[in-house]
C-alpha cells in the first residue's frame, strides 16, 4: 500500500458520546466484519468493558475502504476510552496518530472530556474533524452543539460531519472526511527501522505481544530488533495487524500500525513509550510519552495469604497491559503480605482490582484509597508520604502539604447551587464561574485531592441527575491542618484502618467510622471496645456487648449469693478471654472504610 494512502486515525469524546458505536460502524461499511459476526462495542474486548459500556482499553484495527473511483486506502483506526482515569490510554493512542475524530453528543454538546481530549490532540499537532453524533434523538440541538464547539473548543464546524452512530447515518462522509482532510503518515521507508512502541500485553503463547506504529523502514519476521531503552536485542517471531481479528502479514512499512512477538519473556523489557530499531543501526529514539504519575494510592491484598505469589505474578502482567498504575511491596499487621498501588483516579483502582480478581481468580481486600502528602520535619527534611502507617511523630512535624487539583465542572444552570454548595463542603476555592451558553455554566475551583478521592464523583452525577461533568489537573502541595486517624480495637491500633483527615472533619469522620465497624464486626464472647483516636486523644467511641450464656439456667431456687457467684465466675472468665482473645475483622469492616 503506498504510504500516500495510509491513514491513522483516532476517535476521541468525552464517556458516553457514541465513540464505540461510530467504530462498530466503521467496521460495518468497510467490510470488516460481516453482519452475522458484528455485535455491540465489537472493539470492547475486555467482559468488564461490555458490562460497564465503557472503554477501558485503546484498540488498534486495520480497516480498508474502496471509494468510488476504485482507489483502495488502509484506515488505520484507534478506538480510545472517554473517562478522565484513562487519559494516559488517549495520550499513547493520540501518539501513533495523524488526525481524531471528536465526536460530541448532539443532546449533550461539550462536556469537560471533550475539552480535554481535544487539548490532548492538539499537543500531538493532530488534524481534528468535528462528529456531532446522536442526531437521530428528538432532544437534538445541533445548532447549539455546533456553536459550543465553536465557542469552546474554538473548531470550525462549517464542515462538521452529522450522524447517527446507532441508525448508520453519514457514516460514509466521516470515512470520506478521513481521507480527504487528515494528512498521510510522513515516513521514509528506505530509513532504517524506527517503530514507536504504544501498547503492549502479555500472551502465554507468543510471550509479550507489542503494538507499534512503524514511522520509518520496514519491520519482518526474522529481524534482530533492539528497544533502545534497555538496548536488549530480540529476533521477531510474528508480525501482524488486527483486522479485527489477528493476521500475520509478511511484513509492516513506514507508516502502519500493527503488532509484532519476539519471544520477550520479561514483562518490563517492553516498555511503552519506547523506540524500537534495528540491532546494528544508529538513530534517533522517537519522542515517548510523559511518565504518568498515580495520585490515588491503595493497597491490594489477598484474601488468603497463600494467594500472594499469584497476585504477585498477576499483577506484573496487569502492568504491563496498563502502565498508569504503580504497586510496590507493602506488609500490614492486620492482612499480611500485598502491594501498594498507585491509580489514576477511583474508577482505575476499581477496574484493576476487578481485572485481577476475574482474568487472575483471586480474591482481594483493598484499603481505603489516599493521596501522596509532603511533610515538613522540624529537622528541615521533607519526605513524602502515600500510606498512613508511616505517618511521623507528630512531634517532629513542622507542617503537612496536601496535593490540589483545579476542577473544573461542566454542568446545566439549574444545578450551579448545588454543585457550589458540594465544592464548599469539600473545602473547594471559588475561582470562576463562566457562562458558555445561558444554558451551560463552567464552575472552577481549587480543592484538595483527598476531598475528591472518596466521593465527590459520585455525588457530583447524583446532584446533578448525571448531567455535570468533571476534568482535573495537578496545580502543586499546600499547606493543611491534617492529622492521622487512628482506629483501635481493644486498645490495638489496626493499622490498615488508619486514615489522614482534615482536623476540622476527624471528629465526624471518627464517630462515623466506628459506628459504621460496630455494624460489621460480628459479637465476640467478650466485650470488643473500638475508638477512634488522633495521638492519644479519643475523639469517638463505640462498644459491642459481649454474647452471654445464661449461666444461671441450671440454678433454679436456693439462695441469691448461689447465683452470685455463678455470675462473678462467668465475669472472671471474660476478662480472661478478653486479654488474650483476638477479634477477627471481616473484610466489610475495610470496605466499610471506603464507603464513609
Amino acid at each position: 500500500m503506498p504510504i500516500e494512502r495510509i491513514r491513522n486515525f483516532s476517535i476521541i469524546a468525552h464517556i458516553d458520546h457514541g465513540k464505540s458505536t461510530l467504530a462498530d460502524r466503521l467496521l460495518e461499511i468497510t467490510g470488516a466484519v460481516s453482519a452475522r459476526e458484528m455485535r455491540e462495542q465489537y472493539l470492547d474486548r475486555l467482559e468488564l468493558e461490555r458490562e460497564r459500556g465503557i472503554t477501558i482499553k485503546a484498540q488498534a484495527v486495520r480497516l480498508y475502504y474502496q471509494r468510488e473511483n476504485g482507489e483502495v486506502y488502509q484506515l488505520n483506526l484507534i478506538d480510545t476510552p472517554g473517562h478522565v482515569d484513562f487519559t494516559y490510554e488517549v495520550s499513547r493512542a493520540l501518539a501513533a496518530c495523524e488526525g481524531a475524530l471528536l465526536v460530541v453528543d448532539a443532546s449533550q454538546g461539550v462536556e469537560a472530556q471533550t475539552l480535554a481530549n481535544v487539548y490532548l490532540a492538539l499537543e500531538n499537532n493532530l488534524e481534528i474533524i468535528p462528529v456531532i453524533n446522536k442526531i437521530d434523538l428528538p432532544q437534538a440541538d445541533i445548532e447549539k452543539t455546533k456553536r459550543e464547539i465553536e465557542e469552546i473548543i474554538g473548531l470550525s464546524t462549517e464542515d462538521a460531519l452529522l450522524v447517527s452512530a446507532k441508525f448508520g447515518i453519514g457514516i460514509k462522509e466521516v470515512l470520506e472526511a478521513i481521507i480527504n482532510k487528515i494528512p498521510s503518515p510522513k515516513g521514509k521507508r528506505e530509513a532504517p527501522l524506527r517503530a514507536l512502541v504504544f501498547d503492549s500485553w502479555y500472551d502465554p503463547y507468543l510471550g509479550v505481544v507489542v503494538l507499534v506504529r512503524v514511522v520509518d523502514g520496514k519491520i519482518y519476521p526474522g529481524q534482530k530488533i533492539k528497544f533502545l531503552s534497555t538496548g536488549k536485542v530480540y529476533e521477531i517471531t510474528k508480525v501482524g495487524v488486527f483486522a479485527p481479528e489477528a493476521a500475520t502479514l509478511d511484513c509492516l512499512f513506514a507508516g502502519e500500525v500493527g503488532f509484532i512477538a519476539a519471544g520477550i519473556k520479561e514483562v518490563r523489557e517492553a516498555k511503552i513509550g519506547d523506540t524500537i530499531t534495528e540491532a546494528n543501526a544508529c538513530v534517533e529514539p522517537l519522542p515517548g510519552f510523559k511518565e504518568v504519575k498515580p495520585v490515588v494510592f491503595a493497597g491490594i491484598f489477598p484474601v488468603d495469604n497463600d494467594d500472594f505469589e499469584n497476585l504477585k505474578e498477576a499483577i506484573e502482567k496487569l502492568w504491563l497491559n496498563d502502565p498508569a498504575f504503580s504497586y510496590e511491596l507493602e506488609t500490614s499487621a492486620a492482612l499480611g503480605f500485598g502491594f501498594r498501588c498507585g491509580f489514576q483516579g477511583l474508577l482505575h483502582m476499581e477496574i484493576v482490582q476487578e481485572r485481577l480478581e476475574r482474568e487472575f481468580k483471586l480474591n482481594l481486600i483493598s484499603t481505603a484509597p489516599s493521596v501522596k502528602y509532603k511533610i515538613r520535619l522540624k529537622n528541615k527534611k521533607e519526605i513524602e508520604i502515600e500510606n498512613p502507617a508511616h505517618w511521623p511523630d507528630p512531634a517532629l512535624i513542622e507542617e503537612v502539604l496536601e496535593p490540589y487539583i483545579r476542577a473544573e465542572i461542566y454542568t446545566p444552570r439549574e444545578y450551579i447551587g448545588s454543585l457550589i454548595k458540594l465544592c464548599e463542603e469539600k473545602r473547594g476555592i471559588q475561582k470562576e464561574i463562566k457562562y458558555l451558553t445561558p444554558d451551560r455554566v463552567v464552575l472552577v475551583y481549587e480543592l484538595p485531592f483527598s476531598e475528591i478521592v472518596l466521593d465527590f464523583y459520585d455525588k457530583l452525577k447524583s446532584y446533578s441527575r448525571g448531567y455535570a461533568s468533571l476534568d482535573y489537573q495537578f496545580i502543586g502541595y499546600r499547606a493543611g491542618d491534617l492529622v492521622k486517624m487512628d482506629i483501635l480495637i481493644n486498645k490495638q491500633p489496626v493499622d490498615t484502618l488508619s486514615l489522614i483527615v482534615h482536623r476540622d472533619k476527624a471528629y465526624y469522620r471518627g464517630r462515623e467510622l466506628t459506628s459504621k465497624l460496630k455494624e460489621v464486626i460480628p459479637r465476640q464472647l467478650f466485650e470488643v471496645v473500638i475508638q477512634a483516636a488522633i495521638g492519644n486523644k479519643v475523639i469517638a467511641r463505640e462498644r459491642i456487648p459481649p454474647l452471654r450464656k445464661d449461666v444461671l439456667a441450671k440454678c433454679y431456687g436456693g439462695d441469691v449469693t448461689r447465683k452470685k457467684k455463678l455470675l462473678e465466675k462467668q465475669k472472671e472468665g471474660k476478662k480472661r478471654l478478653k486479654a488474650i482473645g483476638h477479634v477477627e475483622i471481616p473484610q466489610e469492616a475495610f470496605l466499610a472504610v471506603l464507603k464513609i
